[in-house]
């Protein structure tokens, strides 16, 4: 039995995260949740935007399933996500995007896993504002080691799930200093990886290849900044934000989060779509070592999007959020 810390959220994040538990427990999947909440309910409640409990609930579980969190704005509070990333050095962001069947896309055979490195570059914090001057400064700090982790990280990934290219999207050709180091640390890890090809794009034109010819790629893996902008330009590939997973992966602990919003204006309407949060879950399942659920689990929520009458709105069919949950453990059978 895996105790899992779960976060359900903001807004429909505790309907989406009452439907996974729901086809969790379906499929008897061995799991035990320690339920703790943070974000903008959690602060309008108790004035806590992250309590402690849930920070060591995370520090003794080592793994959590997390919704979609409003971080207040305006108010001086730093985004809820960077800080359990980098107070848990979860310095891989991975996100797949796959084209399913049932699920509206432009697009076919795109399967691909895009790694961003979590805690560094632009996102690191480091900004200062010179009042008399009026001049902003944000620092984009990378250090080579975060390099060569990312970078070890997604070739690792391909070679233990048999993909055959590592691609790196960079501006080298401005950013000098930093594009060079996240080439050379690339170019270092790959010597360990022999079977596997190396490229690198510079990320305008990894933008435009993505957008022509996105099954091209396999693995891509790239810094913060960049890696936050591609991350959802592959999910809208593959049918958008409300149907990819993402996971927050460190040495120690990792959180897998619905990347989508909290979506304040549907929230307790039945409307959500659960699939993220679903899929977030499945990709928690194979971290853990229970890949049987996950692919069970994952065949029945293929089965179910190609039943167009069992999907929520935003999928082309009427049926609510617990609908779709409950079609999809029938499903299981």
């Amino acid at each position: 039995m895996h105790t899992i810390t779960l976060i359900p959220g903001d807004g429909i994040g505790p309907e989406i995260t009452q439907a996974v538990k729901d086809i969790f427990a379906a499929a008897q999947v061995p799991v035990q949740w320690e339920e703790l909440n943070a974000g903008q309910t959690t602060f309008d409640q108790s004035g806590e935007l992250l309590p402690q409990a849930l920070l060591d609930s995370l520090e003794r579980n080592k793994v959590g399933l997390k919704g979609p969190l409003t971080t207040p704005v305006g108010k001086g509070f730093r985004s809820i996500n960077i800080t359990l990333r980098q107070r848990f050095d979860l310095y891989q962001n991975v996100r797949p995007a796959i084209t399913t069947e049932g699920i509206a896309s432009r697009y076919s055979g795109i399967d691909l896993v895009l790694f961003r490195e979590n805690t560094e570059g632009l996102y690191s914090g480091l900004e200062v504002y010179d009042e008399r001057l009026g001049i902003a400064d944000s620092i984009s700090r990378i250090t080579l080691e975060g390099c060569h982790k990312i970078c070890y990280a997604a070739f690792a990934y391909a070679a233990k799930h048999g993909r055959k290219k590592v691609t790196l999207a960079h501006k080298a050709n401005i950013l000098k200093l930093a594009g060079s180091m996240m080439i050379n640390a690339c170019r270092e890890v790959s010597r360990e990886f022999p079977d596997i090809i190396f490229e690198d794009k510079i990320i305008d034109n990894m933008c435009m290849q993505l957008v022509n010819k996105p099954e091209q790629f396999d693995v891509i893996v790239t810094t913060n900044l960049f890696g936050d902008i591609l991350s959802d330009l592959c999910a809208g590939l593959v049918g958008g934000l409300g149907v990819v997973s993402g996971a927050n992966i460190g040495d120690t602990t990792a959180i897998f989060e619905a990347v989508h919003g909290s979506a304040p204006d549907i929230a307790g309407q039945g409307k959500a779509n659960p699939t993220a949060m679903l899929r977030s879950g499945l990709m928690m399942l194979h971290h853990i070592g229970e890949a049987g659920y996950a692919d069970r689990i994952e065949q029945a929520l293929n089965a179910t999007l190609k039943q167009k009458d069992k999907c929520t709105g935003d999928l082309g069919g009427k049926a609510s959020t617990s609908e779709f949950a409950q079609a999809i453990i029938d499903n299981l059978a």
